[in-house]
């Protein structure tokens, strides 16, 4: 486990008003949190000139390096925190609250809004239409999400694995 992590883990909360720049703001807020857990290789997400990010090295069949292994899952939890914060921001008036709950084995990703409307998969939804995807992105990306109801609106949140350590 990170030493930049407690044992217990730790939960970072962002308060939300309003929908201009929102999921920006949401990603930088996830961003620095990663790279205090360590979650984010020591350059960010930045590849290193000439780094083929799709290149597999067949010769070995060796799994990614550490810092192969963080980028992918930091690219992974920035794009589930911006599909959960779009969603909020089309379906629910906006979100009111980011909130991350890290520990050694996972992220939990909760977002919250004052819709009670739970999140809903749009059913065959064409690929080729722009929208209606970003609920097959999270479950592709996510090893859990769902919702919860609350007092006013909802929580809508997913889990994402932690990356491997060597």
């Amino acid at each position: 486990m990170s030493a930049a992590l407690p044992q217990r883990g730790q939960t970072r909360r962002l308060g939300i008003s309003g929908t201009r720049g929102v999921v920006g703001r949401c990603r930088d807020f996830s961003a620095t949190a990663l790279a205090d857990w360590e979650w984010m290789p020591p350059g960010g997400l930045a590849r290193p000139p000439g780094d083929d990010p799709y290149a597999w090295d067949t010769s070995t069949d060796t799994a990614p390096d550490w810092d192969e292994e963080r980028r992918a899952v930091a690219e992974d939890v920035l794009m589930v925190v911006s599909e959960l914060v779009t969603n909020a921001c089309l379906h629910a008036g906006g979100p009111l609250e980011l909130v991350l709950h890290c520990t050694s084995e996972r992220l939990r990703i909760e977002v919250s809004d004052a819709s009670p409307v739970p999140p809903r998969p749009r059913p065959h939804a064409d690929p080729a239409v722009p929208g209606g995807h970003g609920l097959v992105v999270l479950g592709r990306l996510a090893r859990a999400w769902g919702s919860a109801p609350r007092a006013a609106g909802k929580t809508v949140w997913a889990e994402v694995s932690a990356p491997r350590r060597p």
